[in-house]
């Protein structure tokens, strides 16, 4: 007797061995037509696998994120399948899943072309409607190297003749097409019903520049066509928020080859870059921070003390000078140590919280950097908190609270929490690890919110929490973080006096809100799709003459509304007003502001906003209270 347990604690008995299909099967046919794969013991399997010993069992199907892995794997081997095809001449390397679908690698004789992928998607979907079955078999080394060397497949080959001897070797097969795989696999192809062909780009064999120059064949691939569709217009979305095109558009920023991955802000980039400073500003002084200020160049020896030098010495840039060896800081916290290390502190001024706005270079490889989201100069909202063990969990505690009231200011309602852990490779003792855990989740289950956790991806030296918000398109972008440290203050010699009168080594607590200012800006760029909320815009108002009769009018009107704190300016060109209306509402400043003759003579103004809505005629007076209150609704400082 064989006995099956499911995820919902039931169980089936069987008197022979049983394949996974043959399970679905006994609980119902639409189950048996909808399963994917299987887990047995937690293992991933084909629905053919057979079960020969009691088991627990979980059937995947397209509903399950591990279902739709297999749909995307599977729909990986079916490219291969249309190439082969269509392209005899190709070999067929590597293809994994990835974020939302899967990718392959071809060495092919020339460069695939739109035309091309256009066809192999045509033949895949040929081979998805014949719904032909997908086998597994297993075949020795011997004879599975000789099978490809004959079929003139070499990469296959060498993959083969790379896999330990001790592993078994499984091969999959839909026809006349066979490949190598671990699996699992969709029973057949009919299985695999939504997915496109994205794009082509190269890749050189195992990720060496040495070795050969591949293709890349991207793609993605869904449980059904409504999904795939929703993921489409979400790519298209995605597109046209693209901060780098807003950037240029708004004239924000731009980047240029003589400095990679540095922005050069433009007038109205920087005004945001400081609007969101100033904020921050207050928010320290709000919650006891101290600013402080440290070098950008630091002795390379320090480096070395701090444990940086041992895992970031290929992100960091050295500079040589007066025969010492310097390094540009990638980061604040050792420069931190140094300011807490002036003067010995008494437990009384326990938690110390410094903060700095701290400029940062980290070499990233040209081929990762991404506009503002990923650069190697950036500028964090950068503190730390040094405090006894025991003030650990009431300033995490109070830390959340803060990070959601910033991320609702700027227009982010939810946010992801997350708990990592320790991992395997760490220092401090377990007795340490155990009580830090703790004090973050007691901060975590206090605020009332899910949260998730992260076993094993902490930091070396402590666990951490990390906020990850979603922006308007449900993307996850992960920015703040707290962090435990019990390591690098002792190796850098802080202490502090306890009330036992002996000393002691500080906690230091790693914290950022924003991450970097930006990511921080790219990130808002692309959720407000650069119509930025009043108080974050970098000019609220513009003033618009229709003729060359009320110029000084509004010169009046533009230097009452600046004493009233309002950004505004001025478009007094010989223009059409239609054309200059088109053209700042295109900027997407929130309010534009007209002066004619009437109004002039009236002492008002004709207000509308970005979105082209007429607001009616105003008088100076009802138009600062209506951007005023319009400010406020959106800004803690109003």
């Amino acid at each position: 007797m064989i006995t099956i347990t499911l995820p919902d604690g039931s169980t089936r008995n069987f008197d022979v061995p049983v394949t996974v299909l043959q399970v679905a099967e006994s609980i119902g046919p639409g189950l048996a037509r909808a399963a994917l794969a299987g887990k047995v013991d937690g293992v991933a399997v084909d629905t053919s696998c057979l079960i020969e010993k009691d088991a627990s069992l979980a059937i995947l199907t397209s509903r399950d994120d591990e279902g739709l892995d297999v749909i995307r794997h599977s729909c990986a081997h079916l490219m291969a399948n249309a190439v082969k095809n269509l392209f005899p001449a190709a070999q067929v390397t590597i293809g994994p899943v990835i974020e939302n679908g899967f990718f392959y690698d071809f060495a092919f004789e020339r460069p695939f072309t739109p035309e091309d992928l256009a066809a192999i998607e045509k033949e895949m979907e040929r081979i998805s409607s014949e719904n032909i079955s997908v086998e597994r078999s297993l075949m020795n080394r011997s004879d599975a190297v000789e099978m490809f060397r004959n079929m003139g497949e070499q990469y296959k080959v060498e993959i083969i003749e790379s896999i330990p001897s001790e592993e078994g070797l499984s091969f999959y097969r839909q026809g006349d097409f066979i490949d190598l795989c671990r699996g699992p696999h969709v029973p057949s192809t009919g299985h695999i019903k939504a997915f496109k062909l994205m794009s082509v780009a190269g890749a050189y064999w195992r990720g060496d520049s040495k070795n050969a120059m591949l293709q890349r064949i991207y793609g993605t691939a869904w449980n059904d066509k409504k999904s795939l569709k929703e993921y489409l217009h979400l790519l298209e979305e995605a597109e046209r928020r693209d901060h780098r095109k807003i950037g240029k558009k708004l004239g924000l920023f731009h980047f240029q080859e003589e400095a990679p991955g540095m922005a050069f802000w433009h007038p109205k980039g920087w005004k945001i870059y400081q609007i969101i400073k100033r904020y921050m500003q207050e928010i320290l002084v709000d919650n006891n921070y101290q600013e402080i200020n440290t070098p950008q160049l630091v002795d390379y020896s320090l480096w070395e003390k701090s444990g940086h030098a041992d895992k970031f010495a290929e992100q960091m840039f050295q500079v040589e000078s007066d025969s010492r060896l310097y390094a540009i800081k990638p980061m604040n916290c050792p420069c931190h140590i140094q300011v807490f290390n002036q003067g010995l502190k008494s437990y009384r001024e326990l938690p110390l919280r410094l903060a700095e706005f701290g400029s940062c270079h980290r070499y990233e490889p040209s081929g990762s950097m991404h506009g503002l989201m990923r650069v190697r100069s950036f500028t964090q909202d950068d503190g730390h908190i040094f405090c006894a063990e025991s003030q650990i969990q009431a300033e995490v505690s109070d830390f959340i609270n803060l990070v959601y009231k910033v991320y609702q200011d700027f227009g982010f309602n939810d946010v992801i929490l997350r708990l990592s852990t320790r991992p395997e490779k760490r220092v401090g003792s377990d007795e340490i690890w155990d009580r830090a855990e703790e004090a973050l989740r007691i901060a975590l289950d206090n605020t009332g919110r899910q949260w998730q956790l992260l076993p094993g991806e902490g930091a070396f030296y402590g666990p951490k929490i990390e906020f990850a918000l979603k922006d308007c398109m449900g993307r996850e972008q992960q920015c703040g973080t707290i962090q435990v440290d019990f390591s690098m203050p002792g190796r850098l010699g802080a202490e502090f006096v306890g009330e036992d009168n002996a000393r002691h080594t500080p906690v230091m607590l790693h914290r950022a809100i924003f991450g970097s200012f930006e990511r921080f800006i790219g990130i808002l760029i692309e959720h407000y799709e650069g119509a930025f909320p009043t108080w974050l815009a970098p000019v609220q108002a513009v003033v618009l003459n229709i003729t060359d009769k009320q110029a000084g009018y509004c010169q009046e009107v533009i230097k009452s509304l600046q004493n009233k704190g309002l950004r505004v300016e001025a478009d007094l060109r010989n223009e059409k007003i239609g054309f200059k209306i088109r053209e700042h509402t295109i900027q997407r400043v929130p309010y534009l502001l007209v002066a004619g003759d009437k109004e002039v003579e009236a002492n008002t103004l004709a207000v509308r906003d970005r979105s082209g809505k007429d607001l009616g005629v105003m008088t100076l007076d009802a138009l600062v209270d209506m951007m005023q209150e319009d400010i406020a609704r959106f800004s803690r400082n109003g």
